[in-house]
């Protein structure tokens, strides 16, 4: 990458570098957000308020086998994450608002996918045991939804930077 006089890049540069690297960008921010929101459900839901494993149709042995694999493959998708962002640091290609977008799409989408297809349309686990879900059904659906859409407002705002610079 050219450089200017002070030795940092100029804006142009770094649009370029940004616009080149817009995927990687995205796709690091869903990785590590896929990640952390599922390292929190693990941590949160499972270790310190007992309310469900990940899998919950079997005896309590498998349930938390069940966390040690959930939580290991949330650590892959964190860490992988973090490397694409380290290589874009490195790079000088990262851009934050586009890769915080990610990470908005990437926490919003496992929790949707969660709280839908896992607690409701598998029923493989419940956010918590209780007579009326409704509340704890509404509240991770809807969080997941808000957190979805802002990230997605993120991804679609940040790609029609990148389609105009480049």
């Amino acid at each position: 990458m050219a450089t200017t006089s002070s030795s940092e890049p100029n804006l142009q540069e770094l649009a370029s570098a940004r616009a080149a690297r817009s995927a990687q960008n995205a796709w690091s921010g869903i990785l590590f957000g896929v990640g952390i929101v599922a390292f929190v459900d693990e941590a949160v839901f499972h270790q310190l308020l007992h309310w469900h494993h990940f899998y919950d149709l079997s005896t309590p042995d498998i349930g938390l086998v069940s966390d040690g694999i959930f939580h290991a493959i949330s650590w892959f998708a964190t860490i992988a994450g973090l490397f694409l962002f380290a290589d874009l640091r490195r790079r000088g290609a990262l851009w934050a608002k586009r890769w915080w977008g990610g990470v908005l799409v990437g926490a919003g989408a496992f929790q949707l996918y969660d709280g839908t297809v896992q607690h409701k349309l598998l029923g493989i686990h419940q956010i918590r045991y209780v007579p009326d879900l409704l509340t704890y059904d509404l509240v991770w659906n809807i969080t997941a939804v808000v957190m979805l859409v802002a990230g997605a407002i993120l991804l679609t705002i940040t790609r029609r930077s990148a389609i105009s610079s480049s």
